[in-house]
């Protein structure tokens, strides 16, 4: 597990941001099966998490009509409980931190996995999360 003080500078950069924590197992099973839209974060201590995936999940957020109408993270490696949890709903793919996801009454309807984050520009995920907003999302 990470360092407390390295996590959460990281954590507050989307908590901050109105995103809510999902830190057990009871929390992820109550919020992914809602009703409506839930974005998710896996969070990272990656350079890529860092550069990418969170400035651009902010961006789209920000920048976009329409919202999920949650937005919610956990931290891979920290959260341990959590993600393993929201892994199982996002079978059939691979463990991936950092990894986004969106939700649609309680079905995974949108993906971006590590490999499709590093080495791209955050305008670049926000483009691609905007556009499954503005697909999935009121």
């Amino acid at each position: 597990m990470y360092p407390t003080e390295i996590v959460v500078p990281m954590k507050e950069e989307l908590t901050e941001n109105g995103f809510d924590e999902l830190l057990t197992n009871a929390e992820v099973d109550s919020t992914l099966k809602q009703e409506g839209t839930t974005l998710v974060m896996i969070n990272s201590v990656c350079g890529c998490s860092a550069g990418s995936a969170r400035p651009g999940v902010l961006m789209a957020v920000a920048n976009s009509p329409k919202r999920p109408d949650r937005l919610t993270t956990s931290f891979a490696g920290y959260d341990i409980e959590a993600v393993r949890k929201i892994r199982e709903y996002l079978l059939p793919y691979p463990p991936s931190s950092p990894a986004i996801a969106l939700f649609k009454d309680g079905q995974l309807v949108h993906m971006i996995e590590r490999h499709q984050i590093e080495g791209r520009p955050a305008q670049m995920i926000a483009s691609n999360l905007i556009a499954a907003f503005d697909e999935y999302c009121n």
